[in-house]
């Protein structure tokens, strides 16, 4: 059960006025009703916020440095925003370093990330002169050596350790238990040093760590703090001439009753915990950056009663919002017009063959009727990065609003978008006679202004 359901949170960007419920200064009725749903809608007055809280440190503090990671939420924007309010970028894919290149960001504010990361990536990361490569692996390291080498360059680098630390977060995002797939083992990172600083093309930098997301303490972090501090002094003493320790990201947000630190308090408490390295210090924050700044709106098709339950079908579905159905994740979900009619527990599902195309367990919420809104909250972070095609939907459109102003920052996919590459067995593409059989209304632009 969701007993707050009824009214909505108090969430920066998003807030009720009488019975209708605004994204800054514009009703998200008005929007729904212009550019169709499913819609995410952004706010930039979160989003700033966000940011100047992860950014801010107290004037008697050395700076640090944000660095964006971009699996949260790549649209390019975004991007764009988050690169004016002075963050770096965190990728994890030559893709993702396109899209921060795309929108004018200089390499030197760019750190390439990856457990995985193949050749072809690791070449394209170097040709671009990103600031830094993390490495995470004996064999990652020899590639970088190589590649650099071919090049004639000298590949700065920091190494990735797993400090072994128990985020107590959902086993999926979980990222530093023994035997993880992420990072250097403790056992092993001394070595791995004492080899990257024999290699000529090879400039060690920096000592990282990650520990899991939607993490709602600071103890997970306070530990992995101190393990870096402890590993970078041991290779300072062994000559690495380290100029950056840090502890990338994961902090939680509130989608539920769960109460995290707040982001000046993580920022102060990690670098309290790292403050002995006397050394530069770098976060990689997503989710605390962009999760609260973005809504999912949906409509409501079909209301569906029978053995007990009431379900309200709406018209976003898992390929949409994938956290519910993969994670078992809750967000907050509520009327976008409130109304008096007495609430009842109402499960809120989408249209996708599946039964796991649920939003969550049955929630408050008034007797909705079919076109009545819905707004799910805190779906910013991994909701559109994650989002497919899957049943044959085209992915929604965004926009962010900036005050009273809304702009379409992506369009919604055309049905004929879902074959957009194929080719039929013939080796031609499909005939536009297909694309003639579909309804305009039904191409997946509903209310795109022109």
């Amino acid at each position: 059960m969701d007993p707050a359901s009824t009214s909505v949170r108090d969430i920066l960007g998003f807030v009720r006025r009488g019975a209708a419920l605004f994204a800054e200064n514009v009703d998200l009725a008005l929007v729904a009703a212009r550019f169709g749903t499913p819609l995410y809608v952004y706010s930039r007055a979160a989003l700033a916020a966000s940011a100047k809280e992860l950014l801010d440190a107290p004037p008697e503090e050395a700076p640090h440095r944000i660095f964006y990671a971009v699996k949260a939420n790549g649209t390019l924007a975004l991007l764009e925003l988050v690169r004016d309010l002075g963050c770096d970028f965190e990728v994890g894919s030559k893709g993702e370093l396109a899209r921060v290149l795309a929108v004018g960001v200089a390499p030197s504010r760019i750190l390439y990330s990856g457990v995985g990361k193949r050749d072809d990536e690791i070449d394209a990361a170097l040709g671009a002169n990103v600031r830094y490569l993390s490495v995470e692996s004996e064999s990652e390291l020899v590639a970088i050596a190589r590649l650099a080498a071919t090049r004639g360059q000298r590949a700065a680098i920091s190494l990735r350790v797993n400090p072994e630390v128990d985020a107590a977060t959902h086993p999926h995002i979980m990222t530093a238990l023994a035997g993880s797939k992420f990072g250097v083992r403790l056992s092993e990172l001394l070595p791995l040093a004492e080899r990257a600083l024999a290699l000529p093309s090879i400039a060690l930098c920096g000592l990282t760590c990650h520990v899991g997301s939607q993490i709602v303490s600071l103890e997970p972090f306070r530990a992995a703090a101190a393990e870096v501090t402890r590993l970078a002094h041991e290779l300072v003493a062994r000559g690495a001439p380290l100029t950056f320790v840090g502890v990338g990201g994961g902090l939680g947000v509130r989608y539920a009753e769960e109460t995290p630190p707040s982001r000046a308090d993580f920022i102060a408490a990690v670098r309290a915990a790292l403050a002995p390295s006397h050394l530069d210090v770098v976060f990689e924050p997503g989710r605390a950056l962009i999760a609260e700044a973005g809504v999912l709106v949906t409509r409501v098709v079909r209301v569906k009663s029978g053995l007990g339950r009431r379900l309200a079908i709406v018209d976003a579905g898992m390929n949409d919002l994938i956290r519910p159905a993969l994670y078992g994740a809750y967000h907050h979900i509520e009327p976008v017009r409130q109304s008096d009619a007495a609430p009842a527990p109402t499960e809120v599902v989408g249209p996708v063959c599946e039964s796991a195309d649920t939003f969550g367990e049955p929630r408050l919420l008034p007797q909705l009727a079919e076109g009545d809104l819905l707004a799910i909250h805190t779906a910013g972070a991994y909701g559109f990065a994650m989002g497919s095609n899957y049943n044959g939907r085209p992915r929604p459109a965004e926009v962010l609003v900036d005050g009273d102003r809304v702009l379409l920052i992506r369009e919604r996919e055309r049905v004929t978008d879902l074959w957009r590459g194929e080719r039929l067995l013939d080796g031609s593409r499909a005939p536009s006679v297909l694309a003639g059989l579909l309804d305009p209304a039904d191409d997946g632009r509903k209310g795109e202004p022109p």
